[in-house]
């Protein structure tokens, strides 16, 4: 409107009217604009929630996700609960993965590919009573593995020490044969069963399968191929802001606790702190290459000594196509520090 222009009040109004309505419009735009720039996901874990699904938890809590143009559901796994099947069936964006799931996934011919690794080892170990002084010590006991163990970690373990056969006993995840017989060991993971036994005032030694150069990383992400693809950006942010969730955890796990303790309200205090202060002992996170690399970092190396482990350990076709299995193109760059 030109300055020397003096319209009525009737004039005004009518113009004003169709400018307010255009500025109406617009802010309905920008809302609107606004709300689609937060890209919806859904994170499947592998389990009920827990400290070691904190790093993902913190990342909704503390807007880390958010401040990533994301917004994020996060659902949890379970007994009944097949990942892989609800990622391949469009009912997850990414899953909380596993080397060997992925490898054995692309051997199948599944479309799915793994773009960072939450943790530099794989948290499955074994607790022994306190007279063990090393997984070499095993060959007189009794070990207690779940079915699962035969097709993921048992190989390499009896390969690499020897164990016979007639050592192994099924596990039911019952720690009462533990409590009881000093000559049995078990499958474990750092939080769980050894603060079981703490609790139950056996006194009990943990080791990490990855210390002794077990080679899959741990608590992976996984998503498909076609949105690697597709939405490049969308999976680049949420690989970086998961990762910063960890590191956010890890300095102050308070947010995210809430959060698991929400989800899973029999998951106590006591034993998310137990988890927490295992991870940082242990470095799952930021150990080995995360330490020099970045965190979520992954190498062609240790993906490559996963696949000769699974070969020759017949768990794996050896013209299986390892590489597609995993990414690097979201971590290589990633630099974010421990």
């Amino acid at each position: 409107m030109l300055r020397h222009a003096r319209p009525s009040r009737h004039s005004r109004s009518a113009v004003a009217s169709p400018l307010l309505r255009l500025a109406s419009a617009a802010l309905l735009s920008v809302s609107a604009f606004g709300a689609a720039a937060q890209d919806k996901v859904t994170f499947l874990t592998s389990w009920y929630a827990q400290a070691e699904h904190g790093g993902f938890y913190q990342a909704v809590a503390a807007g880390i996700y958010k401040k990533h143009g994301l917004d994020v559901t996060i659902k949890m796994g379970g007994p009944q609960v097949n990942g892989m099947q609800l990622l391949t069936g469009g009912q997850a964006d990414f899953i909380m993965g596993y080397d060997i799931q992925a490898l054995n996934s692309v051997e199948k011919g599944l479309p799915v590919v793994t773009v960072a690794a939450s943790f530099q080892k794989d948290l499955q170990g074994m607790m022994t009573h306190d007279d063990v002084k090393s997984l070499a010590d095993l060959k007189s006991k009794t070990i207690l593995a779940a079915t699962s163990a035969h097709t993921t970690w048992l190989p390499w373990l009896k390969a690499k020490y020897g164990y016979g056969n007639d050592q192994i006993r099924p596990y039911t995840f019952n720690l009462q044969p533990f409590f009881t017989d000093k000559n049995v060991v078990q499958q474990a993971y750092p939080s769980s069963e050894p603060f079981q036994a703490a609790k139950n005032n056996v006194p009990a030694k943990f080791f990490l399968f990855a210390d002794d150069g077990y080679p899959p990383y741990g608590t992976t992400i996984v998503t498909m191929q076609k949105l690697v693809a597709e939405k490049p950006d969308l999976v680049a942010r949420f690989v970086r802001a998961s990762i910063e969730g960890w590191k956010s955890y890890l300095a102050n796990p308070a947010p995210g606790n809430a959060l698991i303790k929400q989800d899973n309200p029999k998951m106590e205090d006591d034993q998310i702190a137990f988890g927490v202060k295992r991870m940082k002992e242990l470095k799952v996170f930021d150990g080995g290459d995360a330490a020099t690399m970045g965190a979520g970092v992954m190498t062609d190396a240790r993906w490559e000594q996963t696949y000769k482990f699974m070969v020759a350990a017949g768990l794996l076709k050896p013209e299986t196509e390892w590489k597609k299995a995993y990414t690097t193109q979201f971590v290589k760059d990633l630099k974010v520090m421990p």
